[in-house]
This record gives structure tokens, sequence and C-alpha cells, in this order.
């Protein structure tokens, strides 16, 4: 495992953490490669919102965290959001690392995670921000697509499942759940937005996704960062998930000739684990909500990692229904299991809280 380091501290108290935190990096196992490598596993970008440029990777593997300072510890959970969430864009970053008075970091993700790691020093605390950082650091995403344009013609206008599927998207519209796409464009320049969409594979950062089961292998699911209100178009707005490429990391798609498919959503690997896993499950929702006496997740890995995937198919294995389940995604939402995605829609909507608890 390498990492580096880039950016220039903003305060001598900045600096010193920094170190700090390449010395834990070392006692955990990492290597610090040479200035000007881009070709590692972690980044540690030191800034400033002002001066934070982001790191070009070579790989979707790379994972690089924004370490920021604040003069003061955000007295709020609005506050820690407003002051470290534009440093994710402004550096491209996975997570931000805001270091605060105390001494404290505040972890901060992409799906709005907000979480406090304090320590009585400098040292102690980067030790245990390492511990926290590095299964995250090393985690396998599992995002690229395979299509293979072999959908059968009688689906390529969809079928009652595309069908149900479309309405639970727009009964979730109306209960203002799914977010629409966030304004990256808003916050990057031209060649920065066309890098992010390279990166990660998408056209906007949309909340939630959902599937349903088409039979035993196979299912379809909502697009990557389409509006989920207004799944239309099958091989677009809808695709069917056919298998997945374990070696390689990648999901098999199925789509219509002559279509310029989307990307299926990220999550798409925690779909498939938990339908291969569970033939009774028969449709899957995942939510930015919350619902109270749920066990979650120990570890935020990021979205569409297979560690993210394996934890939540062993928390839904765990379950004493399996096909009716509600399981946490710590910091992030929740995963919904059930017979169809109307009944698992109508059994947790009264039961859904739409702040996510931080931990």
């Amino acid at each position: 495992m390498r990492y580096i380091f880039i950016g220039t501290a903003s305060s001598p108290n900045h600096q010193a953490f920094a170190d700090e935190l390449g010395a834990a990096l070392e006692r955990a196992g990492f290597d610090r490669a040479p200035d000007g490598e881009n070709d590692v596993d972690l980044v540690i970008n030191v800034a400033s919102y002002e001066t934070a440029r982001p790191f070009r990777r070579k790989s979707k593997g790379t994972y690089v965290a924004a370490l920021h300072e604040l003069d003061e510890t955000p007295e709020t959970l609005e506050d820690g959001l407003a002051a470290s969430y534009p440093m994710l864009v402004r550096a491209l970053a996975n997570i931000v690392l805001a270091l605060t008075p105390g001494p404290a970091v505040r972890f901060t993700t992409m799906e709005r995670g907000n979480y406090v790691v304090e320590a009585p020093s400098n040292a102690e605390l980067a030790d245990r921000v390492v511990e926290r950082l590095k299964p995250l650091a090393t985690s396998r995403l599992v995002i690229d697509n395979e299509f293979r344009p072999d959908l059968e013609p009688e689906l390529w206008d969809g079928d009652e499942f595309t069908a149900e599927l479309a309405e639970v998207g727009a009964r979730l519209g109306t209960l203002d759940l799914l977010p629409s796409p966030f304004p990256i464009e808003d916050l990057l320049n031209e060649r920065d937005l066309r890098h992010v969409m390279r990166l990660y594979g998408v056209g906007g950062l949309s909340y939630g996704n959902l599937s349903i089961r088409k039979d035993e292998r196979r299912f379809w699911m909502s697009a990557s960062g389409v509006d989920k209100s207004k799944l239309e178009q099958p091989g677009r707005d809808i695709l069917l998930v056919s298998d997945y490429d374990e070696v390689n990391g990648r999901m098999v798609l199925s789509v219509p000739p002559g279509v310029e498919p989307r990307r299926v959503s990220v999550d798409a690997i925690e779909h498939w684990m938990i339908y291969q896993a569970h033939p009774e499950v028969g449709a899957i929702l995942h939510l930015h909500a919350w619902v109270e006496g749920i066990r979650g997740t120990e570890i935020n890995y990021p979205c569409g990692t297979e560690e993210l995937a394996e934890s939540v198919a062993e928390l839904i294995d765990q379950e004493p229904d399996p096909g009716h389940a509600i399981v946490g995604l710590r910091n992030h939402g929740i995963t919904a299991t059930g017979e169809s995605l109307a009944e698992t829609l109508d059994r947790i909507m009264p039961r859904l809280m739409r702040q996510v608890p931080m931990a």
C-alpha cells in the first residue's frame, strides 16, 4: 500500500497534524511514494478550500482524502457539512478530514455522512484516523459496466417489472426521499467536470436506488445519476443486470441494440449479492433515510465497493426474515428487501426518518 501527500498546509498546526498522519500511515503498513507519483492507493490532499487542487487519478482505485483545518468546532451537523462538503468537489476527494480544536477530526463523506474522531493528542488522533481511513482506502470498487446488446426483443420496451419500478420511483419522488442529482456542474469547471465523469462514470450524484428481480439470476435496476421519479426508458433509465464479472470487477448489463445506455447504479454489486444469496427477495430499496432500531454496518465503506456490499449482505443474512429486512448503512441510509417494490415501500414508509443519524 502506497500513499503520497500533496498540497500545502494552512497553518503550523495543520502541518503538524499532517506529519503525524504520515507517521501513523507508516505504522499501519503504508509506504510513502516519491513526490509526483500518482499510481498510489491513498492521496492526502492537504489544503484549504481556497487552495485545494484536484488530484488527477490514474486509477479509480486511488482513494483521495482532503485534509483541511477549521478554526472552530461546528456547532451542528449542518454547520459541519457546510464547512466541509464543498471540499469534496473542490479536491475531487472521496472523503474530507476536517481538523478541529480538541484535537478532533470530522469525517465528511459524499453521502453526507458526518462523524467525529477525537483523542487527547495529535499522535493518538492520527492513529485513530488511520484506523478508520485504512479500510476505506483499500476497498475494491465495482463500478465498471460491460454492456451486451443481447436483451430479448420482447423486453426492449420493458415489462411489468420495469413498470412497477417506474411507479415506485414516482411515489418516492412525491415523498421527497430522492433528491434531484447534485448540481456538480455548478461547482466544477468544464475540464474538472469531464474528469469526474470519467472517474466515476456518472452523469450526476443522485441519492438512492431501487431494483426488482426479473428471474432467478437477473434484475432490473435504476441507472446512476438519474431522477428516480422519472424512470422511463429501459436500457437508459432502467437497466437489466444479467451477471457479475468478479475477475474484472464489473457488472454485466443486457441492453437493447441502438440505445446509448447509462451506467447502472454503483450499488448494483450490493443488490447482486443479496439476490444471489436469497431467492425469496423480490425487490430492494436503498434510501438515504433511517429506521429506528435497525442494525447497521460498522464501517462506512464507499458506495460501489465489494466491502460495503458484503457488509450489507451479511446483515441481511443475519435478519430473522431476510426476505423482508431493513438494515442500515452507517452514516448513509438503509437497504430494505421485500416481495415487490410496492410491498417494500408500503411496509417501511410509516417507519422512515428523513434524518440519517451520524455516529
